[in-house]
Order: structure tokens, then C-alpha cells, then sequence
């Protein structure tokens, strides 16, 4: 495995942590006698790393006035930035002690997705790896990794995003469904029948039902329905009558079992693109990362090999 040995910045600009503690407490204190009672230091002590902070920074970052001091605007940025610095210097270390055995993994996903298909498995995935922990945010549209703090993304799509790798987990089969008393009113039977009524979409596949419509044979205008950011908002409104919704068939489940949802009529159809776990290239060796993509390599071939259900 190679090694890359590369130095974040010169030493000149990398302060001691001692100075950074000293300034940002006198910072926030305004007084020098206060930060040296906090810190348990003398007043010479703390006004020393102060005077050496400033020598080797080469910037103004206090105004003496009398036995007070006063940020200047640049100390106030700096102190700004400091006070960040070590709040996240103290959580990476509290994070190490919790758990000294593991690694966290900063995971986006789908909500959907999360929600129904990887939620319900991840108790698994924790206890066959007691020392990771999984911090989830969602997001619903693709991103760029160098901007957001992210070991890893599930995506849906293709698997064509720039400086990255990725394992394709599972194709979508989405089917039509709608409430049991709509689909009753308006005699559904074929899907030619569901031109009758509002057809629901979703925003990132403007054009699912007009797939949908011509895998069934229908190539006409269909009816115009509302738009949804989520699956899920989606699905409650097709629930309560509002329309025909094309929903994944593992997040329609429980709708189908409890009668809320009823599948509306034709077979499912396979979504253009698929489910993919993508990180960065620079992520590669990170411990959690390779633990969870050899996991979900697991299940997904465990959910194809029993026909989709695991």
C-alpha cells in the first residue's frame, strides 16, 4: 500500500496549541487575570504565549486599553477560527475515547432508501461491528464530496461521479399504486385506466410515469398530477387519495400489508439507474468504509439470490 507523507503547513503557520487555548480564552474573557485563572496560569504565563502568538503570526490581535484588552477585527476573525478549531480537536478526541477500538463513518443516504431499505439492516451491521459508529444525513440530490464532510454517499443514478468509486447495490423495480377507495371509485383495471386521474411525480424523475406508461404499451399526454421532493410525502399523499403514485416496491411494504396503498394494476418496472454506494477515492482505506461496503456487498447479493426479499 503506498504511503503519502504529506505536510498540512509549513510549521511557521501552525501555532501551539497552548498559545491557541490562552488566546481564545482571553478572547472570550477580555481579560488576562480571568484567562489565567481558568487556565490555572499565572498572568505572566498567559500574557508570554499571547506576546509569542502575535510574534509569530506577525498580526496585531488585541488592543491594550488600560488593564482590558480589546480584539482587533483580524483577532476577531482569528478567534473566530481558533475557537472552531479546538471545539473540533476536543470532539475528535472524545470520539477516539468512546471508541478506541472502531471509527465513525459520515454517511449520506437517500431518504427513502435509508429509511426502508437500510435502516431496517443496520442493527445488524453494528452488532457484526461493535467498534463503528454511523453518523446518517440525508440528501437528495447528488453532491460534491470536496465541499460536505462525507466518508460515503447512496446514490441513485449511474455510477459516472467524478474522483470517485463505487459498488452498485441493487437496481429499483418501482410499482404503481394509490388509495383502495380512488382505484375502486374510478374502476381501475388496466393501466390506461390511471390516465383518469392525477398521476403524482416525483421531482428528480420527472419522467417515470411516461416510462412507466410506454413499457405498458400507452404512448399518450398524461394527466397532470402534483410534484413531491420525497417518496415518502409522496406516498402519504397517494394514500390519502390524491392521486396515483410509481413508488419503489421495498418502501411500499407495509402500505400494501396495512391496506393503505393498493397496487394500482400492470407488473413493476425496472427504474433507469440503480442504487450505488459511492466515496471518495482518498476514503479507499478508511476502516468503517471497508467494513460497510463488504456488509452491503453481503446483503445485496443475499436480497437478488432470495428475489429481493431479505
Amino acid at each position: 500500500m503506498q504511503k503519502w507523507n504529506v505536510m498540512l503547513a509549513p510549521r511557521r503557520y501552525l501555532p501551539s496549541t497552548s498559545w491557541l487555548v490562552a488566546f481564545e480564552a482571553v478572547a472570550r474573557l477580555g481579560s488576562v487575570s480571568q484567562a489565567a485563572e481558568e487556565l490555572s496560569l499565572t498572568q505572566g504565563a498567559v500574557s508570554r504565549q499571547l506576546q509569542t502568538l502575535e510574534s509569530q503570526v506577525g498580526v496585531a490581535l488585541f488592543l491594550r486599553e488600560k488593564k482590558r484588552l480589546r480584539l482587533t477585527p483580524a483577532g476577531t476573525d482569528y478567534a473566530r477560527e481558533v475557537r472552531e478549531t479546538l471545539r473540533k480537536l476536543a470532539n475528535a478526541t472524545i470520539k477516539l475515547r468512546s471508541n478506541p477500538e472502531g471509527g465513525t463513518l459520515e454517511l449520506a443516504i437517500l431518504p427513502a432508501f435509508g429509511t426502508h431499505w437500510l435502516a431496517p439492516r443496520l442493527p445488524r451491521f453494528l452488532s457484526e461491528n461493535p467498534g463503528v459508529t454511523i453518523n446518517l444525513s440525508t440528501r437528495v440530490v447528488p453532491f460534491d464530496f470536496k465541499q460536505e464532510r462525507f466518508h460515503a454517499a447512496i446514490h441513485f443514478g449511474t455510477d459516472d461521479w467524478s474522483g470517485t468509486h463505487s459498488i452498485k447495490l441493487m437496481d429499483e423495480r418501482v410499482v404503481p399504486v394509490a388509495a383502495p377507495e380512488l382505484l375502486r371509485e374510478q374502476n381501475v383495471s388496466t393501466p390506461e385506466d390511471l390516465l383518469r386521474i392525477p398521476l403524482l411525480r416525483l421531482e428528480t424523475r420527472p419522467r417515470a410515469w411516461a416510462r412507466w406508461m410506454a413499457e405498458h404499451g400507452i404512448d399518450r399526454t398524461l394527466t397532470e398530477g402534483m410534484f413531491f421532493d420525497q417518496f415518502a410525502t409522496m406516498a402519504r399523499a397517494a394514500a390519502h387519495g390524491l392521486g396515483a403514485a410509481l413508488l419503489p416496491d421495498y418502501l411500499v411494504e407495509s402500505d400494501l400489508a396495512e391496506g393503505r396503498l393498493a397496487i394500482a394494476t400492470g407488473a413493476p418496472v425496472t427504474s433507469i439507474g440503480a442504487y450505488y454506494l459511492v466515496w471518495p477515492k482518498e476514503a479507499d482505506d478508511h476502516p468503517p468504509l471497508t467494513a460497510l461496503r463488504e456488509w452491503l456487498a453481503q446483503e445485496t447479493e443475499k436480497q437478488n439470490a432470495s428475489g429481493g426479499d431479505t
